[in-house]
C-alpha cells in the first residue's frame, strides 16, 4: 500500500524527493501558515534554495497556496480540490496581531454568486485582529 504522501505527490504529478516529502509532512503538522524563514528555521541544515524551489513547485502544482500578510509571504497546504490550473483559495485568512499567526478560515468563503458575474482569477481576503487562543489568554 502506498503512503499517503506518495499518493498525494502522484496525484499532483510531483516527483518524490526526500526534501519534498519532509517539507510536505512538516506542513501537514502545522495549523498556521508559515513563512519561508520559519520553514528554513525548522530545516536549518537544509539548502535554502532547495526549500524555496520546493515551495514554488508545490504552489505551481496546487499543493500549497501563498498568503501575503504584513508584507511576508506565507505558505499553507491547499484543499484537495486545488490543482495546477486552479487554486480553490476562496476563503478568509486571519492574521493575529498578538501571536503573528496566519490561519485559513475555511468556514468563511467567497459566495459562488460572484463567480457567475465575474471572472475571478485570484482572491486575497485577510482579516487582522486577535485570535481566539490569544483572547482566552488575556
Amino acid at each position: 500500500m502506498k503512503k499517503v504522501t506518495e499518493a498525494v505527490f502522484e496525484s499532483k504529478k510531483i516527483r518524490l524527493t526526500t526534501m519534498r516529502i519532509l517539507i510536505y509532512e512538516y506542513l501537514e503538522t502545522v495549523t498556521a501558515a508559515l513563512s519561508l524563514a520559519e520553514i528554513e528555521k525548522f530545516f536549518h541544515k537544509a539548502d535554502k534554495v532547495t526549500i524555496y524551489r520546493t515551495l514554488q513547485t508545490f504552489q505551481e502544482k496546487g499543493l500549497v497556496h501563498k498568503i501575503l500578510d504584513e508584507n511576508v509571504v506565507k505558505y499553507k497546504l491547499c484543499a484537495d480540490s486545488c490543482g495546477e490550473d486552479y487554486h480553490n483559495d476562496r476563503h478568509l485568512h486571519f492574521y493575529c496581531k498578538k501571536c503573528n499567526e496566519t490561519t485559513c478560515r475555511d468556514e468563511i468563503i467567497l459566495p459562488k454568486s460572484l463567480e457567475e458575474s465575474f471572472q475571478i482569477d485570484e482572491v486575497q481576503i485577510l482579516v487582522k485582529g486577535i485570535c481566539e487562543k490569544c483572547l482566552k489568554s488575556v
